[in-house]
């Protein structure tokens, strides 16, 4: 029998509960996963199999005018992605949560509570693998059970959660929580010892020691603390849970910190979650990445703070992250974390989240709303650049997240009567993949250049979501787009990062020389120029000179680690460096090769 009709077997024997229709779907169409596997399905009958595009999806789906029409559109969506051949799993996923919020609309909310559990079984099953968050999915489908009036539901899902955060190594307060909403739930159901039981149980929960994996450096079994600096304009959701706290909704400008565990297993470059080829059905911070906690602060104290930490560091320096396209807070905040970590970042990182709706199916909804987040991001830089304590304060922007960062930075120019010979605001600014408009980008960094010490533009070829948006926009091209439409200007650097596939900040480049963190690394330690820079190779684009990223070029991990060594250790010589390669690169010519390529990024010959 095939490995993997092993792991299906397990998998199969691990579940209590029934497949329900949408994990049966999710089960058919996992292409890597279950290769080899044969699992019974009811036959599904011939439908359009054209591609499915979401932006076409999303205009017709808004310009419908009743909740039925909408329902309908959603009904002939989700058909031509359950027959298509290889669909998109979160795709699917999304168009659901559509429909269950169309079904409480029209007042089913049993209908509405069913299709929640069911998501919320897949989520908890294996959710983590696309960026699912399970207590999300839990907390939605108690909510409409309960608003249905189904506590028997709501009861077994509240206990398919606590199961959910104990096997993901929570304990305390936490399960505590749990145990006390489900007696409540107990409570209205006249389950009077049920209640006791459970109401005793949160209790001992609450008075037995906590239980954590060790943080010692270097031990598998641990993990890493990474706290972040964020500012928000999502409005807040009412909800508790960390990765719930801020939703897809406006709200006003608002600050905080959070942490985010990162487990000392983790391969730099990936946002590890549960697999359930692993047989992990829950996050646990020893292998996981993952959204602790969340704490808002008030203006002030969010700037005392940061001023206090400054204070503590030799490098009085601050980056701040700007996520693009279909992203939650909880992964932004993720992706932040993950950012510092593996760049070994010695200043303080920054999340600025703009309400994305997190969805494929949304994005003309976050077109919608990021413009206006380019004025509150506007505000926040200016109060940081006042109030941080920072001497240097670098952007990277990613994606659509570029829109609200360029609107921002052409406003604070102006602001500023900014010109070519002042000192500037910032330190590096990034802009990777920009989904603006190629011409309006390079009129409006012109007057962007002033505010900063060095501008890069990262490019690709791979990014669909820019592929899509330049359809959308009538075939004008887009800054962020690589090829033809190269976009070249004397007033920033640009890097064609196609090498690197869709998204040029996730993929690993441990495992195959390929990320754009060794470049960001360079630049934020040195300004290093293109020509001096690990992996960039010179190309013709229009009257000037473009670069382009290719893999292969150069031992990413290692020099990496030499910059990250150089940056904690600001004494080190070129002796002590020599002696470190040395350490880890047994063959002479290897060793001499990283040399060259490090002392070309410190800038001496």
């Amino acid at each position: 029998m095939p490995t993997k009709c092993r792991y299906c077997r397990l998998l199969i024997s691990h579940w209590i509960e029934p497949f329900s229709e949408i994990e049966i779907f999710m089960l058919r169409h996992l292409r890597a996963a279950l290769a080899g596997c044969v699992i019974a399905t009811a036959s599904i009958a011939q439908q359009d199999t054209t591609a499915f595009d979401p932006i076409t999806f999303e205009l017709a789906y808004s310009a419908a005018e009743t909740s039925q029409e909408r329902r309908d559109i959603l009904q002939a969506a989700l058909a031509r992605i359950n027959a298509a051949p290889d669909p998109e799993i979160g795709l699917y996923f999304d168009l659901n949560l559509l429909l269950i919020d169309e079904l409480e609309i029209s007042g089913e909310l049993a209908q509405a509570a069913l299709i929640a559990t069911q998501l919320a079984q897949f989520a908890v099953r294996q959710g983590a693998e696309f960026g699912i968050d399970a207590i999300a999915q839990i907390s939605r489908a108690v909510r409409l059970a309960e608003a249905a009036g189904d506590y028997p539901l709501a009861l077994r899902l509240r206990e398919s959660e606590f199961a959910y955060r104990q096997d993901g190594g929570q304990s305390g307060e936490e399960l505590a929580r749990v145990w006390e909403k489900t007696a409540d739930l107990a409570g209205r159901m006249g389950q009077t010892d049920e209640v006791t039981r459970l109401q005793a149980a949160a209790e001992a929960l609450r008075a037995a020691p906590a239980s954590s994996p060790t943080r010692k450096a270097g031990d598998d079994g641990g993990f890493r603390e990474v706290d972040v600096y964020y500012a928000t304009d999502r409005a807040r959701s009412g909800l508790s849970e960390p990765s719930e706290m801020y939703g897809s909704g406006r709200g006003e400008l608002e600050y905080g910190t959070l942490r985010v565990t990162i487990p000392n297993v983790h391969v730099p470059g990936a946002i590890e979650a549960p697999s359930i080829w692993r047989l992990e059905f829950s996050e646990n911070p020893a292998r996981h990445v993952i959204l602790q906690s969340v704490t808002p602060l008030e203006s002030r104290a969010f700037f005392s703070k940061m001023q206090a930490e400054m204070e503590g560091r030799e490098s009085k320096e601050a980056f701040v992250f700007i996520h693009g396209f279909n992203v939650r807070f909880d992964a932004a905040a993720k992706r932040a974390a993950q950012l510092a970590h593996d760049m070994n970042y010695r200043g303080v990182p920054v999340l600025y989240s703009w309400p994305s709706a997190g969805k494929t199916v949304s994005y003309v909804a976050d077109t919608a709303v990021v413009r206006l987040s380019g004025r509150r991001l506007a505000t926040f830089l200016e109060e940081l650049h006042a109030q941080s304590g920072a001497e240097t304060i670098h952007i990277v922007a990613h994606s659509m997240g570029n829109r609200a960062l360029t609107d921002a930075l052409e406003l604070l120019a102006s602001r500023r009567s900014a010109r070519e010979l002042d000192e500037p605001l910032f330190g590096q600014i990034f802009f990777a993949a920009p989904d603006v408009d190629a011409g309006l980008f390079a009129e409006m960094t012109k007057a962007i250049r002033p505010l900063a010490e060095r501008m890069t533009l990262y490019t690709s070829r791979q990014d669909w979501a820019l592929v899509t948006s330049r359809k959308l926009h009538g075939n004008a091209p887009r800054a962020g787009q690589a090829g033809d439409s190269l976009l070249q200007e004397p007033h920033f650097d640009t890097v064609d990062m196609s090498d690197l596939g869709e998204d040029m900040l996730a993929h690993s480049y441990f495992a195959n020389d390929s990320s754009a963190l060794v470049d960001i690394m360079a630049l934020l330690w040195r300004n290093a120029d293109p020509r001096r820079r690990c992996g960039l190779e010179p190309i013709e684009a229009g009257a000037g000179t473009a670069w382009v990223y290719e893999k292969g070029q150069c031992n990413v991990a290692m020099i990496m680690g030499l910059i990250a060594f150089a940056w904690q250790n600001k004494d080190a010589d070129i002796a002590e460096i020599r002696e470190l390669i040395a350490r880890y690169m047994t063959d002479p010519a290897k060793a001499a090769e990283i040399e060259d390529r490090f002392v070309s990024i410190l800038g001496e010959d």
